[in-house]
């Protein structure tokens, strides 16, 4: 207590605690100092790397970028030439197919047609039309799908004729599957064909479908063939039976003619069997002599 009431020592003592706190507080000023400068000296050394590095490595990665752009575009030139070289192709057999094609979209307008189906149908060009604008009200003469065609039955009841139009909507937005029919079929210039269609769905690979394929056959010479044929078959039942009764006459004639005694009944009834006889020669050589005819005119459409 005695040292604490001397001024002289207690001044001396404060001025010690205040240059010992000083001291501390400088000693800590200093540290932070060091580590402020350290962290700063770091973060320069960082920054001088990160400006001093990347330019190999941005020259390396846009060498890298640039050959990938290379790449890329031989690789989408090659797959454009594949695929102008399977629409050539495409293109190649659907022009040199003897049947004619047309490929309907999911719109029901046609997107693809060949020089075939155009002769056939008699169109210059049928891109963008419809089934209905095509065929016009062709009605489908027989038909191996479900769908059938009776305009008058036996008993002479109308019913309502299935169109081949119909037949290739069925397919497009009904979901049916394919069908295989004929039909009369009017071209605009007003010629008379008749025609097989097969109408078929286009599926896509998820199972959707993308459109309808019909192929279109040219059928009017085999039917008029078909028809001659049929023709043919009634005028042969027809001169089968003008055959028989033209024997059947002369074989009464000739009866006649031998159980007669009368000179000029028998003079009369020779005369008969003689003409019967000849109309009968000129029938036949007619009838053989169209017969020649039209096979002559089958060959000749078989050759073409």
């Amino acid at each position: 207590m005695r040292i604490l009431a001397n001024p002289v020592l207690l001044r001396a003592i404060v001025v010690l605690v205040c240059a010992a706190c000083a001291f501390l507080l400088g000693l800590l000023f200093i540290r932070l100092l060091r580590k402020n400068i350290a962290e700063e000296s770091d973060l320069a050394a960082k920054a001088s790397s990160l400006e001093t590095l990347p330019l190999h490595l941005y020259n390396t990665v846009i060498q890298q970028l640039k050959q990938q752009k290379h790449e890329l575009q031989v690789q989408s030139q090659a797959e454009q030439h594949r695929a102008r070289t399977s629409d050539n192709f495409s293109q190649t057999v659907l022009s040199n197919l003897s049947c004619g094609v047309l490929v309907f979209g999911p719109n029901g307008l046609v997107k693809t047609s060949n020089s075939a189906a155009k002769a056939i149908l008699g169109f210059a060009s049928t891109t963008g039309m419809g089934a209905q604008d095509i065929f016009r009200g062709a009605a489908v003469r027989s038909a191996k799908s479900a769908a059938s065609i009776v305009v008058g039955d036996e008993r002479g009841n109308e019913t309502e004729a299935v169109l081949l139009a119909d037949e290739i909507s069925g397919v497009l937005h009904e979901g049916s599957k394919r069908r295989e029919v004929e039909a009369e079929y009017e071209t605009p210039a007003g010629g008379k064909r008749f025609i097989a269609v097969t109408v078929s769905a286009v599926p896509a690979v998820d199972g959707s479908l993308l459109g309808v394929a019909c192929l279109i056959n040219d059928r009017t010479e085999v039917e008029e063939i078909w028809r001659q044929q049929e023709l043919q078959g009634e005028i042969s039942a027809e001169m089968a039976l003008q055959l028989r009764n033209s024997l059947t006459t002369i074989s009464g004639y000739a009866q006649q003619l031998a159980n007669s005694r009368d000179p000029e009944l028998a003079m009369q009834l020779a005369t008969d069997i003689a003409h019967e006889a000849a109309q009968l020669d000129h029938s036949i050589g007619g009838f053989l002599s169209r017969k020649r005819a039209a096979n002559a005119a089958a060959l000749g459409s078989s050759t073409h």
